[in-house]
């Protein structure tokens, strides 16, 4: 299918080739007949990804010292691989649209195929052919609205939770400032509601559009409205303004103080620079609000992407049903949207649309829609064009990715392109524009957003997983079902059934084959020197380990239930596979203590002291805190065994300390092992050296996790039994 993307690293519009995204359980797949080009959002990040790297610098200075605390601590190198790597990626525009429903998912039960549906939604309701929209982003077209007028709704919601924001009852007086697509929008439901609109747009056209829907109180004069104002208002003022426009000075917030009654209200939709002279503020007791998105529901992933709906008893306009009342005016011809379309191209003339929009070339834009044939396929799976691959020698490992998230284009992706005698077949993830643009870049033959295609493919050897965590354990499933080699980012599974169920199909299996959790650190140069000055040991030793990692709020997914659980599931692995493979011998006992907080300035679960005994005799503690400086070093560990000391801090540099001297091991930069850790996935599946971390210790490695889990929830001392390793070969 075709889509529109940006690219935010260049300000490149284009329009792409990619696949068909998949339905979802709760979502539908609708194919597009019209998409709305937002004016004023879609210049601004055009214009915003157009900047020099000193431009989006100087745009966000807050993530530019963010990024200059993490290269403190781990280097300038990773961090600069990391902020490339968030920069190159391709940003789907577009975000209201109307079709028809091709296909439902299993929970999204409301509608079936062949409904007419409004779409919104950013990275929804793209440009695209075809779109996989949430439940509560879409709702059926009304009998009497068309399609294209349809495609106007995320517009019309957004102007409408505005017009919510300013508090209004009947006969208020309002004045909109500006009068785009927002605002012809914002004044037609304002007398819709019956509300009386004095309006100012300096463009003459905006105003004689207007006055043509039979607007009077209109004018492209600052001193007009003025007086346009006194006179409707009978010299008290507006009840509201709304500012609609967009702009970088703070002249229309100070002009709305002035046209204000007291205790009036200012809304603002649009931009504008918000510096009001506080002591006008205070003399007419203004209140000050800037609209957020679509209404109650609009950014919210579990309204959004979950689809749990907010009950009418306690939110009465929800962003979806903003969308259905937008739909209903529309329909009782109270709002007319048919009067705004001033532009229709085919899709095909995406990019050239793009470069005049930009350049100025638009002759007096307003309503802008992109038309689409009714003649694309859903195709899921795409080769890659003008890709150039090695031809597959005997020796050449066929590699499929499934996921492509930040941290695996930043680190993992670029580790496996750089592996020899390894070709990447196949990329897959759920978005098309997204697949499409890693697999160019990274040298894939081929891109899907179907991972059906890669197990069933006999041409791929192995599978790397960088999927969400919720998906580990099927990915698990899959591979021993498959008998395809596996590479998963941890953890190995989230729940404690599905670590019993993986356990199962385990002993089953007559024949496993090779599984690596992502496990980097046991592969890290300065691990493999650790070891060495460990080899030999006399007796059990004294370990202590500090993560310093970083607040994360409690709002954040790897807390959600369905998804990441906890941080403790979905980071602490790292740490018990690092602390077992130093000792070299499994953990037997537990026991964990949490801090007592609010939960949230401080999630409880994320500041943990933990406490192991493990098989030889050795004792561990790991301290595990979000609460401390995000600059400050992130880990060290210190190992005391045989009158000596281990000391390392943050992968950079490891100390020994043995007859009052002491020897060091520096790397330029942090060396977590993730290179060396896929050299060795790859000379396994390949039979050239054996798995140094079997699937049976991967598990128990699981089980330590979820004692850890009881131990904080009940206060006890937790045992583990230590399981039989499974024989693992599977070479090509």
């Amino acid at each position: 299918m075709k889509q529109v993307v940006q690219s935010y690293k260049t300000g490149e519009v284009a329009l792409r080739d990619v696949p068909v995204p998949q339905c979802g359980s709760k979502r539908i797949l609708v194919r597009n007949r019209h998409s709305l080009i937002s004016l004023g959002t879609e210049r601004s990040t055009i214009e915003l990804g157009r900047k020099s790297l000193l431009g989006k610098a100087a745009s966000r200075p807050d993530l530019v010292r963010r990024a200059w605390d993490k290269a403190k601590k781990e280097g300038l190198l990773k961090t600069w691989q990391e902020a490339m790597g968030r920069l190159d990626t391709p940003t789907p525009l577009g975000y209201s649209s109307a079709g028809i429903i091709e296909q439902c998912g299993i929970a999204a039960t409301e509608f079936s195929p062949g409904d007419r549906v409004a779409c919104v939604g950013q990275g929804f309701a793209s440009h695209a052919e075809f779109v996989s929209i949430p439940i509560n982003l879409a709702c059926r077209i009304p009998v009497g609205v068309s399609d294209d007028e349809a495609s106007f709704g995320m517009l019309g919601i957004i102007a409408l939770h505005g017009i919510r924001s300013a508090k209004l009852t009947f006969g208020s007086k309002v004045v909109v400032l500006g009068l785009g697509l927002l605002g012809l929008l914002t004044i037609q439901m304002l007398r819709a509601y019956g509300c009386e609109v004095i309006a100012l747009d300096p463009a003459q056209d905006k105003t004689a559009l207007a006055s043509k829907l039979g607007f009077t109180h209109v004018t492209n004069q600052a001193e007009d409205l003025t007086r346009l104002c006194d006179v409707q208002t009978a010299g008290y003022g507006a009840d509201a303004v709304i500012i609609t426009a967009a702009s970088k000075d703070r002249s229309l917030v100070d002009q709305s103080i002035q046209l204000c009654r007291s205790k009036g209200r200012i809304v603002i939709v649009g931009t504008a620079d918000i510096h009001p002279d506080r002591n006008e503020l205070w003399l007419k007791e203004i209140e000050l609000v800037v609209s957020r998105a679509a209404g109650p529901g609009s950014l919210d992933p579990l309204y959004e992407l979950e689809g749990v709906d907010l009950p009418i008893s306690e939110v009465r306009w929800t962003q979806k049903r903003n969308l259905q009342e937008f739909l209903r005016l529309i329909a009782d011809k109270k709002v007319d949207v048919a009067s705004l379309i001033t532009h229709r191209y085919d899709i095909d003339q995406a990019e050239s649309v793009y470069s005049q929009f930009v350049a100025g070339q638009l002759m007096q834009p307003i309503g802008v829609l992109l038309t689409y044939p009714n003649t694309g396929t859903i195709e899921r799976s795409l080769p890659i064009p003008n890709t150039r691959t090695s031809a597959a020698g005997a020796n050449t490992l066929q590699i499929g990715v499934i996921g492509a998230g930040l941290f695996g284009k930043a680190l993992l992706l670029p580790a496996l392109k750089g592996l020899p005698n390894v070709a990447l077949h196949t990329l897959a993830t759920g978005s098309g524009a997204s697949v499409e643009h890693s697999a160019r870049k990274f040298g894939f033959a081929n891109q899907t957003t179907d991972a059906a295609t890669i197990w069933g493919s006999d041409t791929i050897h192995a599978v790397v997983g960088l999927t969400p965590h919720s998906q580990h354990a099927q990915l698990v499933q899959t591979a021993i079902q498959n008998n395809k080699a596996l590479f998963l980012e941890k953890p190995l599974c989230t729940t404690e059934e599905e670590l019993a169920e993986l356990k199962q199909i385990a002993a089953a299996a007559q024949l496993l084959p090779v599984i690596f959790v992502g496990h980097n650190r046991r592969y890290s140069p300065h691990t493999v020197q650790m070891q060495k000055w460990l080899a030999g040991r006399q007796g059990p030793l004294v370990l202590q380990m500090r993560v310093n990692t970083g607040f994360v709020p409690a709002s954040h997914w790897v807390h959600s239930e369905d998804e990441g659980r906890s941080r403790i599931v979905g980071e602490v692995s790292h740490f018990i596979d690092y602390i077992q493979c130093l000792v070299n011998a499994p953990i037997v006992r537990v026991s964990a203590e949490r801090i007592s907080g609010d939960n949230r300035s401080a999630v409880n679960n994320d500041n943990v002291a933990m406490s192991f005994k493990l098989a030889d005799g050795s004792v561990g503690t790991l301290i595990y805190s979000a609460s401390g400086d995000k600059a400050y070093s992130r880990e060290m560990t210190e190992i005391f065994f045989d009158g000596k000391t281990i000391a390392s801090k943050d992968f950079r540099v490891s100390e020994l300390h043995a007859n009052g001297k002491a020897t060091a091991f520096k790397t330029s930069s942090q060396e977590m092992g993730y290179k060396q850790e896929l050299e060795s996935f790859a000379a396994c599946v390949k039979g050239d050296l054996q798995p140094s971390v079997h699937l049976a210790q991967n598990l128990d490695t699981m089980a330590v996790i979820f004692a850890i889990e009881r131990a904080l929830a009940t206060a006890s001392v937790e045992t583990l039994s230590v399981t039989r390793r499974y024989e693992q070969t599977m070479p090509l």
